[in-house]
């Protein structure tokens, strides 16, 4: 653990905890469906906070995907027959705190150069402080510990409990490496990827939500969103490979000459 960069790791840290306290609070008010729906505007958020930060201008076919994106989830919304004004405005702040630690997670991998578990163990022991304040704050740790050690007792419980905590760490791991390995924009369309199912899920597990045409339409234009972006990215990609080899080839070609 390095001091000075615990110092400029601690925004990042900042942005990951209130995302996900917002993130929480908002599923009080909005069904899993669409809180899913809303969540995947970050791609667009990500692509504007990019171009006010100076990076390189993305193609046309990548802007168009992501506006392709957010087309469908506003159309999705506008099904949602349980509108909640306080969660939808919790949902789109955790949007913005979501795109505020993606973007710094990039600019942390780039800069720094920490690797993906570099960053993940910055992130645990900077959250910690945050996350003992909320718990006595709220004074949930009586409780929770006492409901805790009752459910454990359990061994369903205790299965499932641990399951989730190593899903948990997989999931983090995973989102931190593709954010430096990739960008924050790739990052957040896998998510939205990711989304179809559980918004699918939603509808289907949990019940209480009705189907309604629109939704159904959002989701399918959000769907042809992030395979148009994939693609976009892939092609983007096998391009620079021929560019890199036609310039590796040349000096070779030049010197047998």
């Amino acid at each position: 653990m390095d001091w000075k960069t615990s110092k400029r790791l601690l925004p990042l840290s900042l942005f990951y905890n209130a995302n996900v306290a917002f993130a929480l609070a908002s599923l009080k008010g909005v069904n899993i469906p669409m809180y899913i729906a809303l969540k995947r505007l970050t791609p667009l958020a990500v692509l504007i906070v990019g171009l006010f930060l100076g990076k390189s201008k993305p193609s046309s076919q990548v802007t168009l995907s992501v506006l392709l994106i957010a087309l469908g989830v506003i159309i999705a919304a506008l099904g949602d027959f349980s509108f909640d004004p306080l969660g939808y405005m919790l949902a789109l702040t955790s949007v913005a705190f979501q795109t505020a630690y993606l973007v710094l997670v990039e600019r942390s991998a780039l800069e720094d150069g920490l690797s993906s578990i570099e960053l993940m163990l910055y992130n645990s022991i900077l959250s910690l402080p945050f996350l003992l304040l909320l718990v006595f704050g709220i004074k949930e740790l009586p409780f929770a510990g006492l409901l805790l050690l009752q459910k454990m007792q359990g061994f369903n419980f205790l299965l499932l409990f641990v399951f989730s905590l190593i899903m948990g760490i997989v999931l983090n791991y995973t989102m931190f490496l593709c954010t430096s390995v990739n960008s924050a924009l790739t990052t957040t369309i896998v998510g939205v990827l990711k989304g179809v199912g559980t918004t699918t899920l939603g509808f289907l597990v949990l019940g209480g939500v009705k189907v309604h045409a629109l939704n159904v339409t959002g989701l399918t234009i959000n769907t042809c969103g992030g395979i148009w972006y994939s693609l976009a990215k892939y092609n983007q990609k096998q391009k620079r490979k021929i560019v890199k080899q036609e310039d590796e080839q040349e000096p070779a070609s030049k010197w047998s000459s």
